[in-house]
């Protein structure tokens, strides 16, 4: 009897120590909200030898992360789309993608082709779309129903009613509504600046129309929801979690084009799980699994028909919000070059100044 308790268990022990070999762990670098509990336990279950790692982030603490570690510590990481290629170039924190491995024919072909305009170098694409959103405007059309542009918030009509966030998207839609390309003077920093300067005067000007600058997404809310204000420059998540509760509150892609970020997969230079980082990617584009993601997002997935995919409360917001000519005028964040965060947060701080802001 001893024996053959004895040799048990030695089996027993050897098949532990093969299977913890075998298993792997995905540490995935996210947003919060971008790996909901149902689906990692979903993931899980389909491949049990792969665990999900998650560490909740944001594009700077990524760029930050990876930077000090020279791309150790994850398997997959989510950036967005315009912060990849001057990260790469100066930090070398990414590995090529094998789009081999990738479904990307499940991918709407204006983000994916977006994505790898940004983020090919030599040839070679560091990031594939995930979800993708925008930034624009809100407007209760009850009582503002003629906001069209990033300057109507400045609009004398609703002095006191409106309002915006002192972040570098201000900086951007104003420019357009003044007729400038911002991102088409990133190739030449000192019009840029002059162009900065131009903006700042203009939203320092616009300053008794602000009821306040909303800090995040529930003080906006609270104002709309108020009527405190009649219309902001917001997310587009914000507003439609809104129009659910008052549909006169309605997402407005300004005329000159929503402002469109894509948060992306991108794998780090030194991550260990590359197959296991495929086989999420490619288990988040499933359909079932992209309306989980995006009800916990709150954004649309980077897929042909991801509105169609989206939760039945948010499908109704996107259709009030975009026709199909919005979607193709929509603006992409360009990459940032190096320096011009600093000149946007230079002026940002010139505008609070000023404005008590």
């Amino acid at each position: 009897m001893k024996p053959s308790i004895l040799f048990t268990s030695l089996l027993a022990a050897t098949a532990l120590s093969a299977s913890a070999a075998s298993a792997e762990t995905l540490r995935l670098l996210t947003w919060g909200s971008y790996a909901p509990e149902e689906l990692i336990q979903k993931f899980e279950e389909m491949y049990p030898d792969i665990t999900v790692e998650v560490t909740f982030s944001n594009n700077e603490e990524m760029i930050a992360k990876l930077r000090a570690t020279g791309g150790a510590g994850f398997d997959l990481a989510q950036p967005s789309h315009d912060r990849i290629y001057a990260a790469q170039l100066e930090y070398g924190i990414y590995k090529p993608l094998d789009l081999s491995q990738i479904n990307t024919d499940a991918m709407s072909p204006v983000h994916l082709e977006a994505v790898k305009a940004n983020t090919t170098i030599e040839g070679e694409v560091y990031a594939v779309p995930h979800q993708w959103g925008t930034s624009g405007l809100m407007a209760d059309m009850t009582k503002a129903p003629d906001v069209k542009s990033w300057g109507d918030l400045c609009n004398p009509a609703y002095q006191g009613k409106t309002s915006m966030r002192l972040k570098r998207t201000i900086l951007l839609g104003t420019a357009f509504a003044m007729g400038e390309d911002p991102f088409a003077m990133y190739a030449d920093l000192d019009k840029y600046q002059e162009l900065l300067d131009r903006v700042a005067d203009e939203l320092i000007a616009c300053k008794e129309n602000i009821k306040a600058y909303w800090q995040g997404g529930d003080d906006l809310s609270a104002m709309m929801l108020s009527g405190e204000i009649v219309a902001s420059e917001t997310w587009d998540s914000t507003a439609y979690k809104l129009y659910d509760q008052n549909n006169d509150i309605v997402f407005i892609p300004p005329e000159t084009g929503a402002l469109t970020w894509i948060d992306t997969f991108a794998i780090p230079a030194k991550g260990k799980a590359d197959d296991a980082a495929y086989k999420w990617i490619n288990f988040v584009l499933e359909p079932e699994n992209i309306t989980v993601m995006s009800g916990s997002t709150g954004a649309i997935a980077a897929v042909q028909g991801g509105a169609d995919l989206l939760p039945e409360d948010k499908k109704a917001a996107v259709n009030a919000a975009f026709t199909q000519a919005d979607i193709d005028n929509l603006k992409f964040f360009a990459n940032i070059p190096p320096g011009v965060e600093d000149m946007e947060g230079k002026t940002l701080e010139k505008i609070k100044a000023a404005t008590g802001g």
